[in-house]
């Protein structure tokens, strides 16, 4: 889902739902960070990815085994 509240209008790609450990979000996180070219964070067991990567992050989520629900528009 892509979010911009409480973010000064900046948005960003939320990732939720993953079921991995904390220190293997991180590596998924990284990954997908790396293959985007912009940052993130990892919050709460929520990936998030700096900027809209919805279609990529969605394509990349899929390729990896993971099925992919669309939120938020």
């Amino acid at each position: 889902m892509r979010q911009t509240r409480g973010r000064k209008g900046k948005g960003v790609t939320l990732i939720t739902g993953i079921p991995l450990s904390r220190e293997d979000l991180k590596k998924l996180a990284k990954s997908l960070k790396q293959q985007c070219g912009c940052g993130g964070s990892v919050k709460d067991g929520c990936i998030e990815i700096q900027g809209d990567q919805r279609n990529f992050l969605e394509q990349e989520l899929n390729r990896l085994g993971y099925r992919v629900k669309r939120a938020g528009g």
